[in-house]
């Protein structure tokens, strides 16, 4: 009896022994490649954060995902230590991230070109652009979808894969722009009378940039009127409340100096038949 005792007594310590050692190595392990994914997280976030051109939401994702990768595999090495095999495994993992790549194409497409707005960055949020057929001033841009808000403030989620895989239209990406009017005139009135008052016009906004300078000229002789080309340089916050003063003022100057603005018309010539 007491040989059975000391045969069990010793298998038992035989197996502490060891299992023991390999429990202690795998939490050993584990808490190494904690720190280690720690580390790496900041270390990446730190790194990325440096740059002006890369946007938080993609440090933050970029960071967690090295953490995350650094943990599975962390696991995968712990599970080896109890004799798992781990090259079926990461076989395993390798063949369920391919089934679940096919089934979320279409997502990770969005999520790809997210990364990619994120980096290059054609636009920032509070732009207005043009993109995907959408028009509207960027309110968020996340890895996902891209928010817009149009003038009237009705809200357009657009994935980030349409987004990227077409052109990018950015009105607010240069501080200046140019505003663009046709005026027409009348045949019968004096065309460097207009043009001179057209100046005055611009020149009493302050809105309107003395450098560039603005250009003033005839554009076309049409069907019922003259056209003056007038191109203004402003501020882009300033473009849209310049362009509509100047439409106004331009007409209040014309009435003012008896210049007419032409609505399109037709002259008309009867022919009488007689016997």
């Amino acid at each position: 009896m007491e040989n059975e005792v000391a045969h069990y007594s010793e298998l038992a310590m035989n197996l502490v022994m060891l299992h023991g050692m390999n429990v202690l190595g795998a939490l050993l392990t584990l808490i190494i490649g904690w720190m280690i994914a720690g580390w790496a997280r900041k270390a990446v976030s730190r790194m990325l954060g440096r740059s002006s051109r890369i946007d938080v939401t993609l440090t933050s994702f970029l960071s967690s995902a090295v953490r995350y990768i650094i943990i599975i595999f962390t696991l995968i090495a712990v599970l080896g230590k109890f004799g798992v095999e781990t090259t079926s495994l990461v076989a395993i993992l390798g063949a369920a991230s391919l089934a679940i790549g096919l089934a979320l194409q279409g997502t990770l497409g969005n999520v790809a070109a997210g990364v990619m707005l994120l980096i290059f960055r054609p636009f920032k949020i509070g732009d207005f652009i043009d993109a995907a057929g959408q028009s509207g001033t960027v309110k968020d841009l996340g890895l996902f979808v891209t928010e817009l808000a149009t003038p009237d403030n009705v809200q357009i989620i657009v994935p980030n894969g349409m987004v990227w895989g077409a052109s990018i239209k950015n009105f607010s990406a240069h501080a200046i722009r140019r505003v663009d009017l046709l005026i027409g005139i009348g045949y019968n009135d004096n065309i460097d009378h207009a043009i001179q008052q057209i100046g005055s016009v611009i020149d009493a906004d302050e809105r309107a940039l003395k450098s560039p300078e603005a250009s003033i000229f005839v554009g076309e002789l049409a069907d019922s009127s003259v056209n003056i080309v007038v191109r203004v340089w402003t501020e882009s916050a300033n473009y849209w409340p310049l362009k509509a003063a100047l439409t106004k003022n331009i007409k209040h100057k014309f009435d003012e100096k008896n210049i007419s603005i032409p609505y399109p018309q037709q002259d008309l010539h009867v022919i009488t038949m007689t016997k």
